[in-house]
C-alpha cells in the first residue's frame, strides 16, 4: 500500500518507496504495515459495512395546505459531537415514506457506536437543516439495529418527550458485494391517468426478501407530462438490487405521480437480474407491455480502500493565517498567542489532524506555508511562503516539525493582509494538475488550511475551487477563534452547489468547513475523525468520474 503525506506540493524531492496503511477512519477494514524488510501484521477492529432501509409511519404534519416532505439525516457520536454520516432523500408529501436511498455506516463489533436519526421536513432548497421543521428523532446504538431483524422506535421532539405521534423502522443489511447494476428503462404508449393532461410516470423498484415481503431498492425521478419517458440512467449497489443473488425476484412498479402522493398505479411487473442480464450491452428488451430495459451493466464499485491499496499516494500539505486579523502574537488575546502550557488553537488543530496524518507517510515529510503576512528580508506580503522560509525545499520533519517551524516564525514576521486563500489553493492545485495528467489513480491531494474566518479574495477562491474540483485534490478548512464564518460555509457548500462568479458549478464538493470552537471541549481525535470524514468520498468521486481504476485492481468476485 503506498501512501505519500508530503508528495509535491511545493518544491521538489526525489520520489520515495512509501509503505503504509489506510488512515482515515472510514471504510477501514484490516491494517497491514510493512516496515522495511520486517513485516507485522496488526490485529484491527472487526468492521463491515452495513447499509440502513429507513421506514416512518404517521409523521407529523407540519405544512398547511398540503402533506409534510420529510427526509431523514443519520449522525454519529465522535467524541461527544454528533457528526452526519449520510442522508435520504426527500420525499414530498407523505406521512409514510419508505426511503430509497440507503444509509451507509461501518459496524464495529468492539465499539459502541451512538447513532441519531433526524427527520425533518424540508420546504427549501438548501442542505442546512436549521430552518426546517423537525418531525422527531431517536437515538440508538448500531448494535441494536443490526441485533434486531426489524427495529421500530417512537419518534421524539426531545429526549424522553415523544413526537406525540411517528415511528421509525430500521433494518440492516451487510454490505458484501462492491458490484453495482446500471440500468436504464424507457417506456412506450402508458396509459393516460391525469384528466387534464398525460401522465407523469415515475418507477420504483423492489426487492423480495426472505419472508417474501417487497423491500424498495429504488425511486426514479418523474418526469413530468409523458406518456413515452426515458428516465436517468441510474446505479444500485447489487447487494442493494438483490442481496448479490441474480435470481432474487424484482418488482418494477410504474405509477403516475401526484402532487398529493395518492400515486396513479399504470402496470407492475416481476423479473430478475438474471432475466434483465440480456439486456446487456445496449440491446434493448421488453419484460411488459410497456417498459423497455435499454441498458444493464453490472460493474465492480471501487471503494476507497481499493485505491489506495492500489498504490494511490496522499499528499497532505497545510496553510497557517497570518494576517493581523488574528492579532498580536505578543497579546493574549491573539489567536497566535502561545500560551504558559505551549499551546494554542492553531497548535491544537495542527496536532489534532497531523497526528493522524503523520502515522501514514514513512518519511513523515510535510510542505508547510503561511499567508497573509510581511516576510523578510523585503517585508513585502506573501501569500505562500514555506513556513521553514525555504522555497525550494519546504517540507517539515513531521508534525513535531511543523510546530516547531510554527513557533519560531512567529517573532520574524509581521501579521498584516489581507486574507488571500487562492494563492495558495492554486499552488497545490498545480501539482495536482500535474499528477492528473498521468491518467492514472496514482496521486491525491489534501490541503489543510487553518484560519480565523476573515477571507478577502472570495471570488478568486470561489474560482479557484471550482478548478480544483477537476483535480485529485480535496481541501479541508478549519476555523479557529469566534468569526462569522459564514463565508467559509458558503464555501463549503451548505447552500448549493458551489459556483464561481461567472456561474461555472463545482465539478465534484471538495471543501469540507469545521469549526474549532465546536471541539474545544472535545477528545482530540473528534477534531480528526469529521475533518477527515469526507475525504474517501471525495477521492473516490474524484476517480469514479474520471473513470480511473486502481491501478493494482482488487480481485473481483465471480457471477
Amino acid at each position: 500500500v503506498c501512501l505519500c503525506g508530503g508528495g509535491a506540493a511545493g518544491g521538489t524531492r526525489p520520489a520515495a518507496l512509501k509503505v503504509g496503511f489506510n488512515w482515515l477512519p472510514t471504510g477501514l477494514a484490516w491494517l497491514l504495515l510493512l516496515v522495511k524488510k520486517k513485516t507485522s501484521v496488526f490485529m484491527a477492529q472487526c468492521v463491515s459495512r452495513v447499509q440502513l432501509s429507513v421506514i416512518c409511519r404517521h409523521l407529523l404534519d407540519r405544512d398547511v395546505g398540503s402533506k409534510s416532505d420529510p427526509l431523514c439525516v443519520l449522525l454519529q457520536d465522535v467524541g461527544g459531537c454528533w457528526a452526519e454520516l449520510d442522508r435520504t432523500e426527500r420525499i414530498k408529501n407523505c406521512q409514510d415514506p419508505e426511503f430509497s436511498k440507503k444509509l451507509l455506516v461501518d459496524y464495529y463489533f468492539e465499539k459502541v457506536q451512538k447513532l441519531r436519526f433526524g427527520v425533518y421536513d424540508i420546504d427549501n432548497k438548501s442542505a442546512e437543516l436549521s430552518d426546517d421543521d423537525f418531525l422527531g428523532g431517536m437515538e440508538c446504538t448500531l448494535g441494536q439495529i443490526v441485533s434486531s431483524s426489524v427495529f421500530t422506535q417512537p419518534l421524539e421532539l426531545k429526549e424522553g418527550k415523544p413526537a406525540g405521534k411517528g415511528t421509525i423502522t430500521i433494518t440492516a443489511e451487510e454490505i458484501k458485494d462492491t458490484r453495482v447494476v446500471n440500468l436504464e428503462i424507457e417506456a412506450r404508449n402508458l396509459d393516460k391517468k391525469d384528466f387534464l393532461g398525460k401522465s407523469d410516470p415515475f418507477l420504483e423498484l423492489y426487492k423480495q426478501g426472505d419472508a417474501g415481503t417487497w423491500q424498495l431498492v429504488y425511486r426514479s425521478e418523474v418526469i413530468k407530462n409523458n406518456l413515452s419517458p426515458c428516465w436517468r440512467r441510474f446505479s444500485v449497489p447489487l447487494q442493494t438490487f438483490c442481496g448479490g443473488d441474480l435470481d432474487t425476484p424484482i418488482k418494477v412498479k410504474c405509477s403516475d405521480h401526484d402532487s398529493d402522493g395518492s400515486h396513479d398505479l399504470i402496470g407492475v411487473f416481476e423479473t430478475n437480474l438474471t432475466q434483465l442480464q440480456k439486456a446487456l450491452d445496449g440491446c434493448p428488451v421488453s419484460f411488459s407491455s410497456f417498459l423497455t430495459f435499454v441498458c444493464n451493466s453490472i460493474e465492480t464499485d471501487y471503494s476507497f480502500l481499493d485505491y489506495v491499496m492500489g498504490g494511490c499516494q496522499i499528499n497532505f500539505t497545510v496553510g497557517i493565517d497570518f494576517t493581523g486579523s488574528n492579532g498580536d502574537p505578543k497579546s493574549p488575546d491573539s489567536l497566535h498567542y502561545i500560551s504558559p502550557d505551549g499551546i494554542n488553537e492553531y497548535l491544537i488543530a495542527i496536532w489534532s489532524v497531523g497526528s493522524v496524518v503523520q502515522d501514514y507517510d514513512t518519511d513523515k515529510l510535510f510542505p508547510a506555508f503561511g499567508f497573509g503576512a510581511q516576510v523578510p528580508p523585503s517585508w513585502q506580503v506573501s501569500h505562500e511562503f514555506a513556513l521553514n522560509f525555504n522555497p525550494n525545499n519546504p517540507y517539515c520533519q513531521g508534525i513535531q516539525g511543523i510546530v516547531d517551524a510554527y513557533r519560531q516564525i512567529l517573532p520574524q514576521i509581521r501579521l498584516y493582509g489581507p486574507t488571500n486563500f487562492s494563492p495558495i489553493i492554486n499552488h497545490v492545485a498545480r501539482f495536482a494538475a500535474h499528477s492528473a495528467q498521468q491518467r492514472t489513480a496514482s496521486q491525491y491531494f489534501v490541503l489543510l488550511i487553518i484560519t480565523d474566518g476573515e477571507i478577502t479574495d472570495l471570488d478568486q477562491t470561489r474560482q479557484a475551487i471550482v478548478n480544483a474540483s477537476k483535480l485529485p485534490m480535496s481541501i479541508i478548512i478549519v476555523g479557529v477563534g469566534e468569526a462569522d464564518f459564514k463565508a467559509m460555509e458558503f464555501l463549503d457548500g451548505d447552500s448549493g452547489v458551489l459556483k464561481s462568479l461567472t456561474g461555472e458549478p463545482a465539478a465534484r464538493d471538495i471543501v469540507q468547513f469545521v469549526p474549532f470552537r465546536q471541539f474545544r471541549n472535545a477528545p482530540r481525535e473528534a477534531l480528526s475523525q469529521v475533518v477527515l470524514a469526507e475525504v474517501p468520498k471525495q477521492l473516490v468521486s474524484y476517480y469514479k468520474l474520471q473513470g480511473w481504476p486502481p491501478m493494482k485492481l482488487p480481485e473481483i468476485k465471480k457471477m
